[in-house]
């Protein structure tokens, strides 16, 4: 089966792409996340993403323009329903690529996260799925977790520490804080 896997970063997508190809498909990656702040931060991971593609011998294209402005429109006035939005901006249009690339299926390295909301990300693929009339490839990566760190550290993968947002980024401070304020109590 010919899947298009669309990539949040370098490091969730090795377990992934090992499960597919050990499965036989031919796997074909896409990295398109306007919702990566700050720019610094998405440049990183587009080099993580360049050289996981080099490492692993793998086709990725990469949506190398910073969408920040399309995701804040979107998002703002309705942060609480971010994540959702957010999952519904990206595979939105790696449903729509997948069906002109002639792909079988789609699926998403975010199914590999222990961070991301696994249930809502399957129900909105499945649903646009329907929408672009092409299948969408589910599989919980979740199990190779621990396996993925490792080969990112070993392979010197830059490893982000929050989701990629504004707001995840500030939730991250903010419990570094909250914790740096419980210790000094103490």
């Amino acid at each position: 089966m010919k899947i298009f896997m669309h990539i949040c970063c370098g490091p969730c997508t090795i377990y992934p792409l090992e499960v597919l190809r050990d499965e036989g498909h031919e796997v074909h990656g896409f990295f398109f996340n306007p919702n990566i702040h700050p720019f610094a931060e998405f440049k990183r991971r587009l080099a993580s993403v360049d050289l996981l593609s080099s490492k692993m011998n793998f086709k990725i294209e990469s949506v190398r323009e910073y969408g920040l402005k399309e995701y804040l429109r979107q998002v703002v006035f309705h942060e609480e329903r971010r994540c959702e939005i957010c999952y519904e901006m990206r595979l939105s249009v790696v449903a729509q690529k997948a069906k002109e690339v002639g792909a079988d299926a789609f699926t998403s390295t975010l199914l590999y996260s222990r961070y991301q909301k696994h249930e809502r990300i399957r129900a909105i693929a499945e649903r646009l799925a329907t929408e672009h009339n092409i299948s969408f490839f589910y599989h919980d990566f979740r199990q190779g977790w621990q396996q993925g760190i490792d080969l990112a550290i070993e392979m010197d993968l830059y490893r982000q520490p929050y989701c990629g947002c504004i707001f995840s980024e500030q939730e991250r401070y903010d419990k570094k804080l909250r914790r740096t304020i419980s210790q000094s109590r103490a």
